[in-house]
């Protein structure tokens, strides 16, 4: 058996198929300790999320606009080297406030959206995820071609990918 605390706060347990509601109670209050501290630290990292984001408010129209443009301001540049480099041309750039991706790209489509909260991130990360999602239209999911491309035209993108990580834990 085995559990975990998911970014909500519940608990998921996993066990084999016919074992018992009294074996998995009994794991579960056997790991009561583990429980709690799993969620001080998952509710700890939530709270520290939720201020990271906090710092660039967007509950408004004008607020978004604004966060727009000044995206558009710093991407533009970084979108320009990449696609001559890469030789790849996105149908359509999208600039949205989300907090669950920093990027997304529809190969299909040909479109990639941006989050406005990578205004909250150093240089090195912004252009790391404006590589990444260029890179999606030539290759789509995440597998060995796709890291090449990474390592190819963006070699600092593990240093990046790791410096995202901390800049939203430190907040």
């Amino acid at each position: 058996m085995s559990m975990r605390v998911v970014s909500n706060g519940d608990l998921h347990v996993t066990a084999p198929y016919l074992t018992s509601k009294k074996t998995v109670m009994r794991f579960i209050q056997d790991n009561e300790a583990w429980i709690a501290e799993a969620m001080r630290k998952m509710k700890e990292a939530n709270e520290k999320r939720y201020d990271f984001y906090a710092q660039l408010p967007q509950e408004t129209k004008e607020q978004v606009q604004e966060a727009v443009a000044r995206l558009d301001v710093i991407l533009k540049p970084m979108l320009l080297k990449y696609t001559a480099l890469m030789g790849v041309h996105p149908a359509k750039i999208i600039y949205k406030p989300t907090i669950s991706r920093w990027g997304s790209c529809n190969k299909k489509m040909g479109t990639i959206q941006f989050s406005t909260y990578l205004l909250l991130l150093p240089d090195l990360c912004v252009e790391h995820v404006v590589v990444h999602e260029l890179a999606h239209l030539i290759e789509a999911n995440h597998g060995p071609k796709f890291h090449a491309l990474m390592d190819r035209y963006f070699p600092r993108w593990k240093e990046a990918r790791k410096a995202t990580r901390m800049a939203v834990r430190k907040s």
